[in-house]
């Protein structure tokens, strides 16, 4: 409850940040009449942002839509996991990628989106699948998502303004990226990973798939080449870029050893009880 208070309060800050900063230039180009159209602006842009950042998000990673007839049982087992997780059952999108992983955006418990790879579909086993998913379904429900992926898209507009410079790109890139990514770690706390997956453990009624899944997702990224905004980084549920140039300035994902070692501890006698079996 703590949590989603917190990202709530997050969301509303960002929102009072930007029409502030935008009051501050519309005061200083013209006074007080342009400052009100440049708040005005800033609040429809704002509720823009809430509404559509998730379909933004989704249009980054090239997601589409995933209908129910062509797969129905990734449907069924949303629908029963989200039961669980007592948030509404997300809509569903597919990302044409061979790299295992998977994202949640959106608003929150009854407003969010949910995408996975094709890769994540072939690669992951059953328990691991269900894993990955209950942990993007915990992200909606503690509204992690409402915070996460207006950060991305800000922090991906950013980057992208730095296109507009031509030869002087570069130049942009480097001012513009530390921003972006000053901004980012400012608004996410690698908290919300650890949060997450014990989570999803609870609600697959166990830590052992969710902590298999962390090892299998980690693998594949050293072994699939991966491109994308790395602003995308805090969507997924690790960190699939490699942490080189500027994809190591998005790092917000914990250590995946150190995600593990505290799966495993929920259940310390798992070593004796896989000897017994």
């Amino acid at each position: 409850m703590f949590l989603s208070l917190r990202n709530i309060f997050k969301a509303w800050a960002l929102l009072a940040v930007a029409c502030a900063a935008l009051a501050g230039l519309g005061w200083a180009l013209g006074g007080y009449r342009v400052l009100s159209i440049f708040v005005f602006c800033g609040a429809l842009l704002a509720a823009a942002l809430y509404w559509y950042s998730d379909r933004v998000a989704l249009g980054l990673v090239q997601a589409r839509e995933l209908p129910l007839a062509e797969a129905p049982l990734i449907h069924s087992t949303v629908e029963r996991l989200a039961a669980r997780a007592g948030v509404t059952k997300p809509r569903l999108y597919l990302i044409s990628d061979g790299l295992p992983h998977a994202l949640a955006a959106g608003r929150g418990p009854r407003g969010s989106a949910l995408a996975l790879s094709g890769g994540l579909i072939t690669a992951a086993t059953p328990a691991e699948l269900e894993a990955v998913l209950a942990h993007e379904l915990a992200h909606a429900r503690n509204r992690d998502v409402v915070v996460q992926t207006s950060v991305v898209v800000l922090a991906a507009t950013l980057l992208e303004l730095s296109r507009i410079g031509g030869w002087f790109q570069r130049a942009l890139l480097f001012v513009l990226g530390p921003i972006a990514a000053a901004f980012v770690h400012l608004m996410l706390s690698p908290k919300r990973e650890f949060l997450a997956d014990r989570v999803a453990a609870e609600i697959c009624g166990s830590p052992h798939p969710m902590a298999d899944a962390l090892v299998r997702l980690d693998q594949a990224a050293e072994l699939v080449e991966f491109a994308a905004s790395p602003a995308t980084e805090p969507l997924y549920t690790v960190n699939p870029f490699m942490e080189e140039g500027l994809a190591r300035m998005f790092v917000t994902h914990p250590p995946v050893g150190e995600r593990v070692r505290r799966l495993r501890e929920l259940d310390p006698d798992w070593r004796e009880k896989l000897r017994a079996a």
